[in-house]
């Protein structure tokens, strides 16, 4: 068998690698922008670009806490404000007549960490499973990416990035194999709340026709904009000369100034209505709205989201070792702000999304490693989608549980999110027996 390492798409000539089942073609530039511009597409070329480099990380600040639960690694890629670009990975048995489904990877991480190129993010094992093509997407982050200020600096710069990419998609992605007329959108946390929002942009339903959005906290998105309006201000001396590092520095003192506004305060970046791309806020359903019958939706959360979040807290921590009671207030505490943050909305958003003409499925993934003290809690969904067990053999979020069990849940959560991907109908309702459960809306 001949394996094609080779593609011609309309940005110019590709040179991937052979990565055993897999073949993928990394850090391909989508876009380009000066600090605290928006992007512009990437200039096409006539060399060939050898995609051999994964894409770098936006510069931000280490996150020790996501490194223990997750077995991430501070560092693992080179930070670089350069950071628009994306990572394609694809069967490396792939027909020159086929043409797959292509999934467009959006990674979370409170849009202040994270990259599309991360090990735990590895898609080999869905697209060499499922037969599906997935494009991971680097964009920008934190004050680089997320935050207006009263001084003229434009908000969602991140989410522009994220357009430019599915824009690229469309234009390159055939000469790889993909259908640009089967795209889904999916992402987790920060990136599922990205999709969500990149529904209400123009043009969403011609840039892709599914979404999968995985733990977005939809339930902190609204009414923030005296947040933004205070951190902006605390940003102000933050310039387009300051060192990149000294620009990540200073996020800690913006993220101060958001902390008098409550629950919001728990993911003090994102995206600001009013700002382009989005509409003002009290548009943004009639803008979610037009777009339904165009996008069909897989929503969901974790049975246990606020369990990551927790153990971090001492109160809590004392209140869970009083026996039998600490245990049952631990239990309603995480219910409660599981529902707050993400349940509830999770639920609007899909009924919306309905009685706008869209098709809409909701799911709860309550799979969770024997044991563990982090139970069915928020990214437990990432080692059932991506990886594999040298990846995640030192994460704290799988302690109790063995690769054999996790890869068996896991192959068949892939497994059902390329059915979506591909268009094929979930039914009426449906589950992963010990792992996942899902219905139509």
């Amino acid at each position: 068998m001949t394996v094609n390492l080779s593609f011609d798409p309309p940005c110019g000539p590709v040179r991937g690698w052979r990565d055993g089942a897999v073949v993928r073609a990394t850090g391909i530039p989508y876009a380009t922008a000066e600090r605290f511009q928006p992007p512009a597409p990437a200039t096409d070329w006539s060399e060939t670009l050898e995609a051999t480099s994964l894409s770098p990380a936006c510069p931000q600040a280490p996150v020790p806490f996501l490194d223990d639960v997750l077995g991430t690694r501070y560092g693992e890629l080179p930070g670089s404000e350069d950071c628009q670009r994306l990572s394609i990975t694809l069967p490396a048995d792939l027909d020159d007549a086929e043409r797959l489904p292509v999934m467009v990877w959006l990674h979370g991480g409170s849009y202040t960490s994270g990259s599309g190129d991360l090990a735990i993010f590895d898609p080999a094992a869905l697209v060499a499973e499922t037969r599906v093509i997935v494009v991971s997407v680097t964009y920008r982050l934190g004050l680089f990416g997320y935050l207006s200020t009263s001084i003229g600096r434009p908000a969602n710069l991140g989410l522009l990035d994220q357009i430019e990419a599915f824009q690229w998609v469309q234009r390159n992605i055939a000469s790889f194999g993909g259908d640009p007329g089967r795209v889904t959108a999916f992402g987790q946390s920060a990136g599922g709340d990205a999709v969500a929002h990149l529904m209400a942009t123009p043009g969403a339903a011609s840039l892709f026709q599914r979404a999968i959005i995985q733990s977005a906290p939809l339930g902190i998105t609204r009414g923030r904009e005296k947040m933004n309006a205070a951190m902006g201000v605390a940003a102000e001396a933050v310039t387009a000369g300051t060192p990149a590092m000294d620009v990540v520095a200073f996020e800690d003192d913006v993220a101060r100034a958001a902390r008098k506004f409550g629950l919001m305060a728990a993911m003090p970046f994102g995206i600001q209505y009013g700002h382009a791309p989005l509409p003002e806020e009290s548009a943004l359903d009639g803008a979610w709205n037009a777009a339904a019958p165009g996008i069909d939706i897989l929503i969901g959360h974790t049975a246990e989201e606020a369990r990551l979040f927790l153990p971090r807290s001492p109160h809590l921590g004392r209140l869970a070792r009083i026996p039998v009671v600490g245990s049952a207030v631990l239990k309603a505490v995480t219910w409660v702000v599981t529902e707050m943050v993400y349940g509830k909305a999770a639920r609007q958003f899909a009924r919306r999304h309905v009685r706008a003409g869209g098709r809409a499925h909701r799911y709860v993934l309550s799979w969770r490693a024997p044991g563990n003290l982090y139970g069915a809690a928020h990214t437990v969904d990432l080692p059932l989608l991506f990886g594999h067990q040298r990846t995640w053999e030192g994460a704290g979020l799988l302690a109790g549980a063995t690769w054999e069990e996790i890869n068996a849940h896991g192959r068949a959560m892939r497994a059902l999110w390329a059915r979506f991907a591909y268009g094929e109908g979930l039914g009426t309702r449906g589950e992963i027996p010990g792992s996942l459960r899902y219905r139509s809306v």
